[in-house]
C-alpha cells in the first residue's frame, strides 16, 4: 500500500471542491475550536473520502458508468458512497450484514443504493463486496483503509489549518483509522494529533503496543461507528510516522461528552464523534496551546438528549 502524504490530501481537496461542504470551525472558548463536520453531506466526514475515491477512479478511466461502485458498510461509509454515486449519476451497490439496523438500510435505499444483506457479520459483507467488484467490474470503495478515502477525510484538517492559523493540536476519534490517517498526513510536521478511542475498541492503541495491527474485541456505545476490529494499514503507518498521543475513553465518558455537546452547544453528535470530545476532556493542553476537536458525525437517535 502506498504511503499517504499531505500532497494526496491537497489533491483530494482540489478534486472534491464544490462536491463537499466546507464545514465551520467555531471557537467555543479561548484556545479551543470545534470542527463541525457533522454538518457534512450524509451527516459525517465520510462524504469527503467517498467523493475523492469515486472521482479519482473516474479520472483514471476505471469507473464504468454502467457498473458503478460497490462498498461494504451498514453505516456511515455506505451512506456516503451511495450519496456520492447518486450525485455522480452512477449506480452503487452496498453489501450490509443481515444485522444492519433497518433505519440505515432504509436510508441507503432512499439514496438509490442497491442494498444486499449477506451474513451476520461485517466480514462476510466485505468479502461479498470484494467478490462483486471482481466479478462485475464495479469500483470497490473501502470504508476507511484506502488511500483516496483517507486523503479525502484529511481535507477537513486542511480546512482547520487554514481557518485557525498556527493550530497546535487536533483531536480526532479513531475507528478503522481513515479519518486519523488523513488528518495526520495533512498536519504532518505542523501540528500534533490526539487519537481518541473507546476502551472497548482500541484498534490503534493495541496496534502500537503490539508493533503491528492486531484484532481487538469490539463492544460499547460507539461500536456502530468506531467498531473496526483492526486498525487499517494506512492508520498504522501514519501512527508510526507521526506518533500521535493515544487516549482511551470509557463508555461513561463518551455518554457524558455526547450530552455535554448537546447541553452546551446544542450539537447532536453520534457516540463516535462524542469520543473525541471525551478525549479532549481527558487531555491537558499546555498554556496557550491552540486545540481543535473534530465533531465527525451526527447519525444518531437524538431522543435521549432531551
Amino acid at each position: 500500500m502506498d504511503s499517504l502524504t499531505a500532497a494526496d490530501v491537497t489533491a483530494a481537496a482540489d478534486r472534491t471542491a464544490g462536491r463537499v461542504l466546507r464545514t465551520p470551525v467555531v471557537q467555543v472558548q479561548p484556545g479551543l475550536w470545534l470542527k463541525l463536520e457533522q454538518l457534512q453531506h450524509t451527516g459525517t466526514f465520510k462524504a469527503r473520502g467517498a467523493f475523492n475515491r469515486q472521482l479519482a477512479a473516474r479520472e483514471r478511466g476505471e469507473l464504468d458508468p454502467s457498473r458503478g461502485v460497490v462498498a461494504a458498510s451498514g453505516g456511515n461509509a455506505g451512506l456516503a458512497h451511495a450519496y456520492a454515486a447518486t450525485e455522480l449519476g452512477i449506480p452503487a451497490t452496498v453489501f450490509v450484514p443481515e444485522t444492519a439496523p433497518a433505519v440505515k438500510v432504509r436510508k441507503l435505499r432512499a439514496l438509490g443504493a442497491d442494498v444486499r444483506s449477506v451474513g451476520s457479520e461485517y466480514a462476510r459483507a466485505y468479502e461479498a463486496a470484494v467478490g462483486f467488484a471482481q466479478e462485475r467490474g464495479a469500483v470497490f470503495c473501502h470504508a476507511y483503509d484506502q488511500l483516496e478515502v483517507a486523503a479525502g477525510a484529511g481535507t477537513l484538517a486542511q480546512e482547520i489549518a487554514e481557518d485557525v492559523p498556527d493550530i497546535d493540536t487536533v483531536v480526532v476519534a479513531v475507528g478503522g483509522g481513515g479519518l486519523f490517517s488523513g488528518v495526520a498526513a495533512a498536519l504532518e510536521g505542523s501540528a500534533r494529533v490526539v487519537a481518541v478511542e473507546p476502551e472497548n475498541a482500541p484498534t490503534l492503541h493495541a496496534a502500537v503496543a503490539a508493533g503491528e495491527p492486531v484484532d481487538v474485541p469490539v463492544s460499547g456505545v460507539a461500536a456502530d461507528s468506531l467498531g473496526a476490529r483492526r486498525i487499517g494499514a494506512l492508520g498504522f503507518d501514519l501512527a508510526r510516522r507521526t506518533r500521535p498521543l493515544s487516549l482511551l475513553v470509557d463508555d461513561g465518558a463518551i455518554e457524558a461528552a455526547r450530552h455535554d455537546l448537546w447541553s452546551r452547544f446544542r450539537i447532536v453528535a453520534e457516540h463516535g464523534a462524542a469520543a473525541a470530545w471525551a478525549g479532549f476532556a481527558a487531555y491537558r493542553p499546555e498554556p496557550g496551546e491552540r486545540v481543535a476537536v473534530v465533531v465527525c458525525g451526527a447519525n444518531t437517535d437524538p431522543s435521549d438528549l432531551r
